[in-house]
């Protein structure tokens, strides 16, 4: 169904808007059946042929907006008595400005900063969060655009909040841009890096980097509690981890890939550091994932807890972004 929404049935009606032609319900059966099998044969087969890659990621970025914005022409062609040729002119040029703002949007890095205090922290602390960087869809240019920006800023540590790499065809080397970064780097692993051939071991390879790979473990930091929950395990037992690893005597920093065990931990001031929902990168897609993820971007607090949802610092698929933005995470931890 996604398949023929995206990848061919805005394009058949560009076809009938434009040109005045109507396709077979057997030609859209077979062209579905095709872009279906490329599809899943790329998501199932670690498959690193680029043209590909680029057919069903960047298709289903410039899919969905067309299929929106076709959706739209076709409501307001059944209402309202508009020339088929104008509207089809139209939607082109709506999908083409659209494609074009959410391309440059998403190469575009913003810097958010968020300011926390507590009465269990004795010290100020400067930390960048960054999560989602998806090394393997997005190159090495907007790693060194990253590291760049990092660099300019004054901080304690570095956190990355899972999903640094998605791709078995990503070239490790490229993250020795990361050496670059004088300061300690702390990681948790995400959903994609699982999804990579021989996963164990490339995830043991960041060490090589620069890279300190907090895997259901803590590392007290002027004291602060630096908590990492890794994402290939259950909910339950996630949880555990964080219940066993949290200090109340400290004020409790964890970093946790998906926002999905907040409110469930027994800490007493902690700040929960995720990503992973991309605040739905393309609008209105963030409606859709609002349904999985109850707190999709943003600060959120309750009582002594607290609960800071990235957007993260690049794209997922598709390289457009509409209605979020890339961001690294300045967090400034202050003494109430």
């Amino acid at each position: 169904m996604i398949t023929y929404l995206f990848y061919v049935f805005p394009f058949e009606i560009l076809n009938k808007l434009l040109l005045n032609q109507t396709q077979s319900f057997q030609y859209s059966l077979i062209n579905t059946l095709i872009f279906y099998i490329l599809i899943l044969y790329y998501l199932r087969s670690h498959s690193t042929f680029k043209p590909l890659k680029i057919f069903v990621y960047e298709g289903l970025g410039i899919g969905f907006i067309s299929f929106i914005i076709i959706s739209i022409c076709v409501v307001f062609n059944y209402v309202l008595e508009i020339s088929t040729l104008f509207l089809g002119i139209s939607s082109l040029i709506f999908i083409i400005l659209i494609y074009l703002y959410g391309s440059y949007n998403a190469r575009t890095i913003n810097i958010k900063e968020i300011d926390i205090k507590s009465s269990s922290i004795n010290k100020n602390h400067q930390i960048l969060f960054i999560s989602d960087v998806h090394l393997g869809t997005n190159n090495k240019k907007h790693l060194v655009k990253i590291v760049k920006k990092i660099n300019k800023l004054n901080f304690d540590f570095l956190l990355i909040g899972g999903d640094l790499i998605d791709s078995s065809s990503f070239n490790f080397k490229d993250l020795n841009i990361l050496k670059e970064i004088n300061k300690p780097i702390y990681f948790v692993s995400g959903n994609h890096e699982y999804y990579l051939k021989d996963y164990q071991n490339k995830i043991n390879q960041l060490a090589s980097f620069n890279i300190n790979h907090l895997k259901n473990n803590k590392i007290e930091i002027d004291g602060i509690n630096l908590i990492g929950i890794d994402d290939n395990q259950t909910e339950s037992s996630k949880i555990n981890f964080a219940n066993k690893l949290c200090d109340n005597n400290l004020f409790n920093l964890f970093v946790c890939h998906k926002p999905d065990i907040w409110q469930k931990i027994n800490c007493i001031n902690y700040l929960m550091l995720s990503g992973h929902t991309h605040n739905g990168q393309i609008f209105p897609f963030n409606f859709i994932v609002k349904l999985k993820f109850k707190f999709i971007y943003g600060l959120y607090n309750k009582g002594n807890s607290n609960l800071y949802v990235s957007s993260g610092v690049a794209c997922w698929g598709p390289k457009i972004r509409l209605g979020s933005k890339n961001e690294i995470v300045y967090l400034k931890l202050g003494k109430i």
